[in-house]
């Protein structure tokens, strides 16, 4: 027998349906989004001169892989499909358009670096898809009143940087400056954050600038150039090979400037390791999650909680790497936006709430630094505090700072 409560139902979806002329209320959720799954995709330099940002992508497929055995998001299964990019601009607009168009995503999610996020950003927001919390950290991604639907999740490169240059004018006033800088909006953010933190009084620190092209193999003769400026103090606004490349060369070539690396390159699986843990000894960066080489976070919670999430779905190896702690941190703020969005699971309301994001607190995240966001504010991540290299792990110093 049909309850009148179920006929009142079936009969206010009818009408929904009538009143709309093709469609039932359910089908105004995304593309991808059924009563069991919901449907996203990404894209990962899982190949190229980046590839070690591909632990990233892992770790993101692996947590999904943990909530869907857990009984998923409202009894849907997130189904995460990622592609490799090769960090080619042109090939991410490939591999985008053809999980839009052929996947059917639902939305994008944390597709990494800048240069590729730049090329995809039009067609995302044209055809307006999401686009959540970009693998990148250039200012560009905190627009909300230009592009929508574009959203960031780590720390903005220029207030790094704006912090590497205020440390700089406190502890060396009279420090003679090099840059070594990626030659794309990437690197060119550390450019415009630093000058900005050493003020118009103090530009002339800036002595030399050098920058390289992701497709060269080292960047060696950069850094012998740099060298020869008489800078003493050098900053790294470079990838993972390259930043090993600069510190191991630095070191190599009898050079001792202080140096201060961009916070994309302090994974010790990825760069410290790969440049030799002694050579590496000294380098300043700006961090904003746990380092999970670090033992004073052994007995922390969030750190167990993150320790037993890679002994179950990764490896031994990715422990220490920042890249799965990166992976970890931004599919559960994923999944947050998720459980936010309810039975709503329109591209409208999945922007909508990954742009309403409350004080949100992560097991990997510092003491103290909370996720935010607001239709106004692209940009979840604002506190960072320095470290130092020790030659087994970072130790931070200093304040917990809000950019």
């Amino acid at each position: 027998m049909i309850s009148r409560r179920t006929f009142l139902r079936a009969s206010a979806v009818s009408a929904a349906a009538l009143a709309s002329g093709t469609r039932a209320a359910l089908a105004d959720n995304a593309p991808g989004i059924t009563d069991t799954e919901i449907k996203i995709g990404q894209t990962m330099p899982y190949s190229g001169p980046a590839s070690a940002y591909g632990v990233i992508g892992k770790a993101d497929v692996a947590y999904f892989k943990m909530i869907n055995e857990a009984g998923g998001i409202n009894g849907r299964k997130i189904n995460l499909i990622s592609l490799d990019d090769g960090y080619s601009p042109p090939k991410a607009v490939e591999q985008i358009r053809r999980l839009v168009e052929q996947d059917q995503v639902a939305f994008i999610f944390n597709s990494l670096g800048t240069p590729s996020n730049y090329a995809i950003r039009p067609y995302l927001t044209e055809n307006k898809v999401p686009q959540l919390f970009v693998a990148t950290g250039a200012a560009m991604w905190s627009d909300p009143k230009n592009f929508p639907w574009t959203i960031g999740w780590q720390p903005n490169y220029q207030t790094e940087a704006h912090i590497f240059g205020k440390n700089i004018i406190a502890t060396t006033p009279n420090a003679k400056i090099g840059v070594l800088y990626q030659n794309d909006a990437f690197g060119k953010d550390y450019l415009i954050g630093v000058k900005d933190g050493l003020g118009a009084d103090h530009a002339g620190m800036v002595v030399k600038e050098a920058s390289y092209e992701v497709s060269e193999p080292t960047v060696d003769s950069q850094i012998v150039s740099l060298q020869d400026s008489g800078a003493d103090t050098l900053l790294i606004a470079a990838t993972p090979k390259f930043a090993a490349q600069a510190i191991r060369k630095t070191f190599d070539i009898g050079w001792t400037p202080v140096r201060y690396m961009t916070d994309v390159s302090q994974s010790i699986a990825a760069v410290m390791k790969p440049a030799g843990l002694e050579k590496s000894k000294g380098v300043i960066t700006a961090v904003y999650g746990k380092d999970p080489s670090d033992a004073r976070w052994r007995d922390d919670a969030g750190f167990k909680e993150y320790a037993a999430f890679i002994a179950k779905y990764m490896t031994p190896a990715d422990l220490i790497d920042s890249n799965a702690v990166y992976g970890f941190g931004t599919a559960a703020t994923m999944v947050q936006v998720l459980r936010q969005c309810g039975a709503d699971l329109s591209r409208e309301n999945i922007m909508r709430q990954a742009a309403n994001i409350k004080d949100l607190e992560l097991p990997m995240l510092l003491p103290g630094a909370k996720i935010n966001t607001s239709p106004d504010n692209f940009s979840p991540i604002r506190q960072m505090q320095l470290a130092t290299f020790n030659g087994e792990s970072w130790s931070a110093f200093g304040d917990l700072l809000q950019g």
